[in-house]
C-alpha cells in the first residue's frame, strides 16, 4: 500500500471519529470498517470508481431525479381545479402533495381542508390519495372523501380526452 493510501485511510478513520465525537458517543467498528472500505474502493479504482452502463448510456437522454416531476399532470391539475374553494396553503409538484386550508364548498355549510398526495404518473385511481378534515376535527365520511376522489379522476379524464384531440 502506498503512503497516500495509508494516509487517506488515517483521514477517513479519523473523519469518522470526529463526527461520532460531535454527538458523543464511539463509532462503532462496523463505521469505522464502513468507511475504510469505501475510502479503499475509491483510492484502488473499485466499485465506487468504475463506471456502470454501456455506451449508449453516455449518449442518451438522462433526467435528474432531483428536477423531474413524477406525478400525473392530469390528476394534478384535476384535484386543483375540483378543490379550487380550498385555499392553497402548499404544493410540491416534486413529492406529489398538495396542502389546502380550510374552506367551505360552493352550498355547503361544513368547512374542510385536503391533504392531496399524487403518488404515480400513471392515470389510475391507485396514484391518488386523499384526506380530508373538517374543522372541529370531525371525521369526513369516507362517502365524502371517495365523492372527492372520483370527481377529481373524471376531470383527469375529461383533460386527458381534451389534449389527445389537440
Amino acid at each position: 500500500m502506498s503512503m497516500s493510501g495509508c494516509a487517506c485511510k488515517g483521514i477517513a478513520i479519523a473523519g469518522v471519529l470526529v463526527v461520532a465525537a460531535c454527538g458523543n458517543q464511539q463509532p462503532s467498528q462496523t463505521q469505522i470498517n464502513d468507511a475504510v472500505a469505501q475510502q479503499n474502493r475509491q483510492f484502488r479504482g473499485g466499485p465506487a470508481a468504475q463506471p456502470s452502463g454501456s455506451l449508449l448510456d453516455l449518449f442518451g437522454k438522462k433526467t435528474d431525479p432531483n428536477t423531474t416531476v413524477r406525478v400525473n399532470k392530469y390528476i394534478w391539475n384535476a384535484a386543483l381545479q375540483v378543490l379550487d374553494f380550498l385555499p392553497v396553503q402548499s404544493v410540491d409538484p416534486f413529492t406529489g402533495v398538495i396542502v389546502t386550508g380550510y374552506g367551505r364548498p360552493p352550498g355547503g355549510g361544513r368547512a374542510y381542508r385536503a391533504t392531496i398526495y399524487v403518488q404515480d404518473p400513471a392515470l389510475d385511481a391507485r396514484s391518488l390519495n386523499i384526506a380530508m378534515e373538517s374543522q372541529g376535527g370531525a371525521p369526513v365520511p369516507v362517502a365524502t372523501v371517495r365523492a372527492v376522489e372520483d370527481a377529481i379522476l373524471t376531470r383527469a379524464r375529461e383533460l386527458r380526452i381534451q389534449d389527445s384531440k389537440l
